[in-house]
This record gives C-alpha cells, sequence and structure tokens, in this order.
C-alpha cells in the first residue's frame, strides 16, 4: 500500500509519468491487480496516452474480480464516449450493465447517453432518467449523466441545475485525485453550459 500512497502524491502532484511508472511497478507485486491497472490508467489518461488507458482498463475489467468489473467496465465506456468512440464505448458500458448490481442504474443511463450521442433511438429514456435520479449513484457521478441527458432532451433548466451541481460538489471534494480524475468531464460540462448560455 506504500506505493499506493506514492502513486497518489505523484498523480496529485501532476506529476503523472512517475505515478504511471510507480503503477506498473506495483503491478509487479501480483496483488490487486486490477486496482493497479485502473490507477496505471488514470496516469496515462492525464498524460494524454488514451490508448495505453484503454488497454490498462480492458485488462482489469477481464481480469478483476466480479465485484470490481463493472467499475472497470464503466470508467472504460466512459474513456471511449469522451472521446466519441462510441461504439466501443456502447459494447463497455453493455458489459458494466450484465455484471453490475447496485449501480445499474447509472450504468444503464450512461449507455443511454452513448447512444443518443451516436444517434441512436433509446427507448424508456424517461424511466431510465427517474431510475438514475432516484438512485444513490446518482448524486455523484450520476448528475454529469443525468445533465447531459436532460441537455439532450431538452429540458436545460434541469440540465444547467444538474451540471452545476456535479461540477459544485467535484471541485468542492477534499480528494484531489478525484477532482483530477474528472477532468474531462467537468469540461465537457462547462462547454455544455456555455452552449445553452449562448443560445
Amino acid at each position: 500500500m506504500l506505493l499506493r500512497q506514492l502513486y497518489l502524491s505523484h498523480y496529485e502532484s501532476g506529476l503523472f509519468d512517475r505515478a504511471h511508472t510507480v503503477a506498473l511497478q506495483a503491478l509487479e507485486l501480483g496483488v490487486l491487480l486490477d486496482v493497479f491497472r485502473q490507477d496505471a490508467a488514470r496516469a496515462a489518461l492525464a498524460e494524454g496516452a488514451i490508448d495505453v488507458a484503454v488497454s490498462h482498463l480492458r485488462v482489469a475489467a477481464r481480469r478483476g474480480p466480479p465485484s470490481r468489473r463493472p467499475f472497470h467496465w464503466w470508467t472504460l465506456g466512459s474513456i471511449l464516449f469522451l472521446e466519441h468512440r462510441y461504439a466501443e464505448a456502447i459494447a463497455a458500458l453493455e458489459r458494466a450493465l450484465r455484471w453490475g448490481t447496485h449501480d445499474k442504474p447509472l450504468y444503464r443511463a450512461h449507455l443511454a447517453l452513448v447512444r443518443l450521442a451516436a444517434g441512436e433511438k433509446v427507448d424508456d429514456l424517461q424511466s431510465t432518467i427517474d431510475d438514475l435520479a432516484s438512485a444513490p449513484c446518482g448524486q455523484g457521478y450520476g448528475r454529469f449523466v443525468l445533465g447531459h441527458l436532460a441537455y439532450a432532451a431538452g429540458a436545460r433548466d434541469a440540465a444547467r441545475r444538474l451540471l452545476e451541481a456535479f461540477i459544485r460538489r467535484t471541485e468542492s471534494t477534499v480528494r484531489p485525485a478525484l477532482t483530477l480524475s474528472l477532468g474531462r468531464e467537468l469540461a465537457m460540462s462547462r462547454a455544455t453550459l456555455a452552449k445553452m448560455a449562448a443560445n
């Protein structure tokens, strides 16, 4: 766990190449392999090495214990969505939904968001939104997904409220690693708010 603390120290200091190296060293220990793959992916992503991050997450999702696989698939789908690699994102999120238990409303809603972005029709969109809004997982990252679903549905007031709440909550966290790792979601949320303000 000392290596994980060192990883977090480098990551939170913006030394992403060092953080990535430490995560790779931790993998050599042969314990918590999927967790350290997730860490390596986060550092690679911060360095702009998208394909390296994707590769780490694919391994984590395939080799992690069943209880953590949905999270890894969902994280992979999230990254691919932000990269506009919608077909790959859909495949990853479908796996997250298949493996998931308590965060299923988030996985289902995120999958709906990706399908909308890909130009696909989404059945039962309102029930998907309602399920996530009433679930505990709808409070954190779920606000990012709900805000963009509301924007896609033309519900601008709800979209504004949800995206502003997501930004506020993310930026006020006492966990710097979380704020850093959600930088792309924060940027997308700000861009969507700017679009609404301009129209």
